[in-house]
């Protein structure tokens, strides 16, 4: 079984919290089974608000057979650096930060062909990078998978999510903390206890007082919480104006339970803008974690470049 490479790439912008020095690294997770370290197709999987690259290990273990994988820790979690000014933990820096990396990439061997997989966060990420058309990219993303997230996000579920989002909390084994990770993230859907452990394991880090705590910078949550309702609406127009600019073929995911991406907004997303492939998985909420065969198969089968290709 094939395992990532950890690599990393200096960004621009707001300092990080260990260091005087301006800008601040992101930690990517690379992997390649193709047998050709610079293979011209390259997917990067983006995550969601809390969550870190190794998210992705299920889906990018099937995808690395045809492609280089790309999975980043954005900043502030998993291996990356933590901010010192919070007020970082924003799209602007998210947004900086990826085309650091695309640019790294494409400097070490040249990028041909670009594909997207963001779930939540790491989708509004894709929204705003492909509806730019003025970024430098190496080339334009030519498919981008939305996963449970659109340019409309139900105010209830912000603020569901901002009820754990930050909050101090230490476990003592890797178990406990996989216990505690259920009960806040049972819309993720079935998942077997092994599943879900390895789904956990990346997401606590050891402290040197003893026990384990989540891999994230707590400080995330300030710019989170200070978002308003009117804010949120604001945001809204932007991102339906930047969704309406994709060129890429979309394929939207949905958990048929999802209380963040709602059935009227995911319908939408396939009548204007790019007209989305909509796929919704029953007895999911949000978000789909991409574990599942059936879930893996449907990104992989878009993602293919042929018939033949992809089988997960």
């Amino acid at each position: 079984m094939i395992e990532p490479t950890l690599k990393y790439v200096p960004c621009p912008g707001p300092a990080a919290a260990n260091g005087p020095q301006q800008g601040h690294r992101m930690a990517y997770w690379e992997w390649n089974d193709t047998g050709d370290a610079a293979h011209p197709h390259v997917i990067v999987c983006v995550h969601g608000l809390s969550r870190q690259g190794r998210d992705f290990d299920t889906l990018a273990r099937v995808l690395a057979r045809h492609a280089r994988v790309v999975c980043p820790d954005v900043v502030g979690r998993g291996r990356s650096d933590w901010l010192a000014d919070p007020a970082g933990y924003q799209m602007p820096v998210y947004l900086g930060d990826m085309l650091a990396m695309l640019a790294q990439l494409h400097a070490q061997s040249p990028i041909e062909t670009l594909d997207w997989v963001g779930t939540s966060m790491g989708g509004l990420i894709g929204i705003a990078l492909c509806g730019q058309p003025g970024l430098p990219l190496p080339v334009p993303v030519r498919r981008l998978v939305l996963n449970d997230v659109g340019p409309r996000i139900e105010w209830q579920a912000l603020q569901r999510i901002g009820q754990y989002l930050g909050a101090p909390v230490q476990f003592e084994t890797l178990q406990q903390a996989a216990d505690a990770l259920w009960a806040v993230s049972g819309s993720f859907g079935p998942h077997t206890p092994a599943q879900w452990l390895e789904l956990s394991r990346p997401m606590v880090r050891a402290v040197p007082q003893g026990g384990l705590v989540l891999h994230y910078d707590p400080a995330i949550a300030v710019p989170y919480r200070a978002v308003t309702q009117d804010a949120a609406l604001a945001a809204e127009q932007q991102l339906w104006q930047l969704y309406d600019q994709i060129t890429a073929q979309v394929l939207l995911l949905r958990g048929a339970q999802s209380d963040l991406l709602s059935q009227t907004t995911a319908q939408e997303m396939t009548q204007r803008g790019p007209r989305a492939q909509l796929v919704e998985f029953a007895g999911v909420g949000h978000a789909p974690t991409l574990v599942q065969s059936d879930q893996v198969t449907v990104v992989a089968q878009f993602l293919r470049q042929q018939q033949e290709e992809w089988a997960a």
